[in-house]
């Protein structure tokens, strides 16, 4: 059993959970909770190692008997130790560091979700997570959007991680990723035509803004619309997470003609 807060593992974890840096240099991130490893299992993801402590549930603990038969390195922890590496507020026993592994992008993708300068986590972890529902087939995120991987995004994206491939890229790339797989960039936007009138069965690229100064100036120059959610009540605009959840399945009634 882990005792020492000083062990290697403890040191590791401590550094994923920080900065995007450290997670790009290890090529690794955290996941914490009963539900998300149980995730990356069925997902097949490649597992680093696990630990574990005495408060984890019957559920947690064929998680860890069956990551072991697997050969993946499962360790004990006192849990005070995991009291004190897990960010939640109730830690469920068991805690995982995972390879950051990039899900391949399909050819001629047709429904693309761009999160731009979306800096709170748990709007990024909202819209992974509808865009996994939705069948987005890849999340592009731009400069000034905050770390897919970071913590409380992965949380707040329950599994989506494991089932999106996300990529971060300039606008440059953005651009010339949406240009050769013919996408029409759409840009939510309180004064945009009609999300209801708009035809979004067409490849499309959503780009949804962030929570305080919208999109950027780089989105609104690379878009060929503007598209917005009709609102009766009196209200200015949308939570991010909840508008692009709107319009991600408003393409999604489209398409499916409903």
């Amino acid at each position: 059993m882990i005792t020492s807060p000083h062990n290697p593992k403890l040191k590791l974890i401590r550094a994923l959970q920080g900065r995007a840096k450290e997670r790009r240099e290890a090529g690794a991130f955290v996941a914490d909770g009963v539900r998300l490893v149980e995730d990356a299992i069925n997902a097949d993801w490649k597992f680093r190692f696990a630990l574990f402590d005495e408060t984890l549930s019957e559920r947690g603990r064929s998680q860890v008997e069956g990551l072991k038969s697997r050969g993946v390195e499962v360790e004990a922890v006192s849990a005070s130790l995991m009291k004190s590496l897990s960010e939640t507020e109730t830690p469920q026993g068991i805690l995982a560091v995972l390879e950051l592994i990039q899900l391949p992008i399909a050819n001629y993708p047709n429904f693309i979700l761009i999160p731009d300068q979306i800096r709170d986590p748990g709007n990024l972890g909202a819209l992974l997570r509808t865009a996994a529902a939705a069948g987005v087939q890849a999340v592009l995120l731009p400069p000034e959007t905050t770390d897919a991987f970071a913590p409380k995004v992965v949380r707040a994206g329950m599994g989506a991680h494991f089932r999106l491939p996300i990529r971060s890229m300039t606008w440059e790339e953005i651009g010339r990723f949406c240009e050769s797989a013919s996408l029409r960039i759409c840009l939510a936007d309180m004064d945009g035509q009609s999300c209801w009138e708009t035809d979004l069965r067409q490849p499309v690229a959503l780009v949804i803004g962030g929570e305080a100064d919208g999109a950027s100036e780089s989105a609104r120059k690379l878009a060929h619309q503007k598209i917005g959610i009709p609102m009766s009540g009196d209200m200015e605009s949308l939570n991010a997470g909840v508008a692009g959840s709107v319009l991600m399945f408003e393409v999604v009634r489209q398409r499916l003609n409903l």
